[in-house]
């Protein structure tokens, strides 16, 4: 079966969950996959994991998209036309975002064609912004069937046209049931099939060594986030600092964004200097080295102020896998991962001062967690492996099977 992959760029060194979810399926057998993207890399960085699909990733030219606009235009101008209508009619409000619609439209034309073309049976789109607006326009122009996987942003931030890329495709997988929820107010379960297939991760490359935080000497903490607003850096180093029983925290920050700069003045102006490490984007090998060096692992997610929030980061999963106590906070699908008090802590998302709490709580021995458990929580639901495998269900049945179904939490099979 011949599935294409529809993202917005490639790589994204923060987007692994992409690249793991493609070559399990590859690995699986049974499926050839092409993958597709809308616009040009942000950066050159690229994990030992994504490499096989650099030279394989088409992003269309100027001149493939004009041509495959006179295409469109030739063999299907009512259906082209009404497309650049729908779009226009849904952004009204927003010609920023119009702008960039309409451009992927431009774009979208041109992977239709490609898709077209090569035969391709369905389309898989990571994320319900762009990259499912494309395949929708693919879809109204060639009949080939699509579907998308929503993350966070992608549907709580903007939500033009979620209800008929929802309405349209064959089915919507959810990374969380939070997200689940979410899609039911755009037609999600009552229009359209809505399955819960978390991102995963391979146990197999995190070798379960339990750890216990040691009762003195310093003690390495480990965030791995991209810096930004909704990872809730900032928080951390607040809840880190001015606080007697957290002296012996050092933290190790894997990962660059827009607030580096201000994220490492804020460290000297709190006397952090000396305690936090920025490592910058590093690969994966060098990630599982830093898991194996950490006492602990923490990841104080936030609601931004632009309403940006967590989908389930993958992050986590990597932690509990290697048997690190691990502090994350109580928002969106988080939960699903981290049982409070037991596969791990959570704290309010948004204040440092309980998150100082959590953390003293753990540094000081007074709470333990259940390291086993969360191991087996990995294993069993957020295994890329069987992610895979149901996501092959759900291709080869067009969303109607994939095993068996929980009419409580509509995951399917196991996770």
């Amino acid at each position: 079966m011949k599935v294409a992959y529809l993202v917005s760029r490639f790589p994204v060194a923060s987007e692994t969950f992409v690249v793991r979810e493609m070559n399990a399926l590859e690995e699986r057998g049974g499926f050839e996959i092409e993958l597709l993207s809308l616009y040009p890399p942000k950066a050159r960085f690229v994990h030992a994991s994504a490499e096989r699909w650099v030279p394989r990733a088409h992003r269309p030219s100027r001149g493939e998209a004009a041509g495959a606009v006179l295409h469109w235009l030739t063999r299907r101008p009512v259906a082209f036309l009404g497309l650049v209508g729908a779009i226009v009619r849904s952004y009204i409000r927003a010609p920023g975002l119009m702008l960039r619609a309409l451009a992927t439209l431009l774009l979208a034309a041109a992977h239709a064609r490609t898709v077209e073309r090569n035969g391709v049976d369905h389309v898989h789109a990571h994320f319900a912004g762009y990259p499912a607006l494309a395949a929708w326009a693919g879809n109204r122009l060639t009949g080939i069937p699509y579907s998308f996987t929503a993350h966070a942003y992608d549907i709580f931030i903007e939500q033009q046209m979620l209800h008929r890329k929802v309405r349209d495709a064959a089915f919507v997988v959810a990374i969380s049931d939070f997200n689940r929820r979410f899609l039911r107010d755009y037609g999600g379960d009552t229009e359209t099939p809505v399955h819960v297939v978390h991102c995963g991760v391979d146990p197999a490359e995190y070798p379960f060594e339990p750890r216990t935080v040691p009762a003195a000497g310093p003690v390495r903490a480990l965030c791995v986030a991209a810096l930004q607003e909704k990872k809730g850096h900032a928080i951390l180093l607040d809840a880190v600092s001015g606080a007697p029983d957290l002296e012996r925290l050092e933290l190790d920050l894997v990962g660059d964004g827009p607030l580096r700069p201000e994220l490492e003045a804020r460290a000297g102006e709190l006397g952090l200097q000396e305690r936090v490490r920025f490592h910058g984007s590093i690969d994966e090998r060098a990630v599982r080295d830093l898991l194996e060096a950490a006492d602990l692992f923490v990841l104080p997610s936030i609601i931004a102020s632009d309403g940006q929030m967590e989908g389930i980061p993958v992050a986590l999963m990597e932690s509990l896998a290697c048997g690190l106590p691990t502090v994350a906070t109580r928002i969106s699908g988080i939960p699903e991962l981290i049982d409070d008090g037991r596969t791990g802590l959570l704290a309010e998302q948004g204040s440092s001062r309980d998150l100082r709490r959590v953390l003293t709580l753990l540094i000081g021995g007074q709470v333990e967690v259940d390291l086993q458990a969360a191991r087996r929580l990995v294993e069993m639901e957020f295994d890329v492996r069987s992610s895979a495998e149901r996501l092959a269900a759900l291709f080869e049945s067009g969303g109607l099977g994939g095993g068996q179904e929980d009419p409580g939490d509509g995951q399917v099979g196991a996770g």
